[in-house]
C-alpha cells in the first residue's frame, strides 16, 4: 500500500506579548489542543466568510445585469412567456 504525502507550509506570524496572551486565551476557551489548531480553525472561518459574501456580491450584480439587459433590450418575448402572461391575465381577471 502506497503512502500518502501530505506537503505543508510554514507560515510565520509576529504578534505582540499582550496579542499572544488575548489569542491563546480564546483558545483555551475554545477547547483547542493546540495554540495553531486554534489560529488554522479561526482563519478557515473567516475566510470562508470573505469568499462566501464576495460570491454572493458577484451573484447579485450578475443578476441584476441580467435583469436590466433583459427590460432594457429590443427583444421580442417568446411565445411560452406570451402564453404565461395571457395565462396569468386571465386568471387575475376571473378572480
Amino acid at each position: 500500500m502506497k503512502a500518502i504525502e501530505i506537503k505543508q507550509s510554514r507560515f510565520e506570524l509576529r504578534l505582540s506579548k499582550e496579542e499572544r496572551e488575548f489569542f491563546e486565551r480564546a483558545s483555551l476557551i475554545s477547547g483547542y489542543k493546540t495554540f495553531s489548531s486554534f489560529v488554522i480553525s479561526a482563519l478557515r472561518e473567516q475566510a470562508k466568510k470573505i469568499i462566501s459574501d464576495n460570491e454572493q456580491i458577484l451573484a447579485s450584480q450578475n443578476d441584476k445585469e441580467i435583469f436590466f439587459n433583459a427590460i432594457l433590450s429590443n427583444v421580442e418575448p417568446s411565445e411560452k412567456l406570451k402564453k404565461a402572461s395571457q395565462k396569468y391575465l386571465e386568471h387575475k381577471s376571473s378572480k
